[in-house]
């Protein structure tokens, strides 16, 4: 059965990559994986194929192992897989909590790690794995230092994983999003004056569907918006230390 995988899928982006990749052509199956139940529920209204719920918290090793139980139980054939479970923490790095910064890691990357591990064996050629980074993994951001630095890791990988897989003709993309309007905020701006400001904020559907047609064209990096793209530009061309310097300007920082 030609299935799809999305974590996160509960709001945000992932969400909305779940509502568009559970309703194309050819699609049979899509596994929907989050923490919150009712949400995966709902998402059997507005998806043509058929919703598998699974209520995981994927930041656990039990969690993970309940996944990969369900693969070899299942055996599906996983024609693409979105990796969009994550959250991040505003403030100074002593200000955040160590479990909340340990919690990051454990799910923006030791969970996509795995999630991608164990799923790569069930694709065949013309699979394709979407790997939700960040605007931030292109440089360090102070006071988002660790959430920041999990998404380079998950570039990094990504670019990397495409290489070495194109021989099986299985497709790693990195998406990049810069701000976007999601329940990320929700968790992440709990102290108060960290970030002030955030410029231009885009809808999660456009870069969803930003993130589609990149895919089709096979590039390794999707990022939504001209003015985005010529940021990420810059960024590879000053020292990490300007583009420091002018982030906390922006945010008052001294």
């Amino acid at each position: 059965m030609k299935t799809v995988i999305v974590t996160g899928a509960s709001s945000g982006i992932g969400r909305e990559f779940a509502a568009v990749l559970g309703n194309m052509d050819g699609v049979e199956e899509i596994w929907v994986i989050a923490r919150r139940a009712s949400r995966l529920e709902e998402l059997k209204n507005t998806i043509r194929a058929t919703v598998v719920p699974m209520s995981i918290d994927l930041s656990t090793s039990e969690g993970i192992e309940s996944y990969r139980r369900a693969l070899a139980d299942r055996n599906p054939e996983v024609v693409k897989l979105v990796n969009a479970a994550g959250f991040g923490r505003f403030g100074e790095f002593e200000s955040v909590t160590l479990s909340d910064q340990l919690d990051m890691i454990d799910l923006n990357v030791s969970a996509l790690t795995a999630m991608t591990y164990h799923t790569i064996p069930f694709m065949r050629e013309g699979g394709e794995v979407y790997q939700i980074a960040s605007l931030s993994s292109f440089m360090p951001i102070p006071y988002i230092g660790v959430y920041a630095a999990t998404k380079a890791y998950v570039l990094s990988l990504s670019r990397s994983l495409n290489v070495e897989l194109k021989h099986r003709g299985i497709h790693v993309m990195a998406v990049c999003p810069s701000w976007t309007r999601t329940e990320f905020f929700d968790r992440a701006a709990e102290q108060p004056d960290v970030v002030v400001y955030y410029g231009k904020i885009y809808e999660v559907g456009r870069v969803v569907r930003r993130a589609v047609r990149d895919m089709k064209k096979r590039k390794d990096i999707s990022i939504c918006g001209a003015s985005v793209r010529a940021e990420v530009r810059l960024m590879k061309l000053l020292p990490h230390k300007l583009t420091m310097k002018l982030w906390c300007k922006l945010q008052k920082k001294k």
